[in-house]
C-alpha cells in the first residue's frame, strides 16, 4: 500500500528526515552535497511511502526571486527523487501534484532548476521554461548565472511572468539555483 505524507520540516522527525537524505543520496548518486540538502529544508516535504519504506520525496521551500521589477515571493521546489526501482509507476507525479498544489495555495510562482533527465517531465506538468539571462544577488552584488540558463522552469501562479525577461535568486550558499 502506497501512502503520501505531507508535511513541514518542523514536523519530521528525525528517523525521517535521515531516510530522506538517504533516499536523495542514492537517487542522485552521491552528488546531493550537504548543501543540496540543506536547501531541501524548511518547507513542506511531500513523502511517499510503501510497505512503510520511504520511495520517493520533494519539498518546497519559500525563495525570493526578482523579476520584472518585483520580488516574488517563490515556491521553490527541491529535492524531488523517487528510487530506482519504483520509477515510472507514477509517484513522481504524485509527489509534484502536492508541490504544486502548495505552490499554487501560497506563492506567487513555482520554480525548480531541473536536470536534464527531468526536464521533459516537468514541461509535461506544465512548468514552463525560462528563456531569459538567469543572475543571483550575491553578498558581492548582481551577478549572471549562465550555467543555469536553460535549466530553470517556472510554475506561473498569480505573477506576470515574461520568459524572456531577467530572473534574480536570492543568495544562498552552494547551488544558487
Amino acid at each position: 500500500m502506497t501512502d503520501i505524507r505531507t508535511a513541514h520540516t518542523a514536523d519530521l522527525d528525525p528517523a525521517t528526515l535521515k531516510a530522506a537524505r538517504t533516499l536523495l543520496d542514492e537517487v542522485f548518486e552521491g552528488d546531493m552535497s550537504d548543501e543540496d540538502w540543506e536547501h531541501a529544508l524548511g518547507g513542506v516535504h511531500v513523502l511517499v511511502r510503501e510497505g512503510g519504506e520511504l520511495i520517493a520525496h520533494g519539498s518546497v521551500v519559500q525563495r525570493r526571486l526578482l523579476h520584472g521589477g518585483r520580488a516574488l515571493r517563490c515556491g521553490y521546489v527541491e529535492g524531488v527523487g523517487v528510487r530506482a526501482d519504483r520509477r515510472g509507476q507514477g509517484h513522481g507525479a504524485a509527489v509534484m501534484a502536492e508541490l504544486e498544489r502548495v505552490v499554487r495555495g501560497a506563492y506567487d510562482l513555482g520554480a525548480l532548476g531541473a536536470a536534464d533527465d527531468a526536464a521533459d517531465f516537468y514541461a509535461a506538468r506544465g512548468w514552463r521554461l525560462w528563456q531569459g539571462p538567469s543572475s543571483a544577488l550575491t553578498p558581492t552584488g548582481l551577478r549572471r548565472t549562465p550555467d543555469e540558463d536553460g535549466a530553470i522552469f517556472v510554475l506561473p501562479v498569480s505573477a506576470p511572468l515574461d520568459l524572456s525577461g531577467e530572473l534574480t535568486a536570492d543568495w544562498r550558499d552552494g547551488d544558487v539555483w
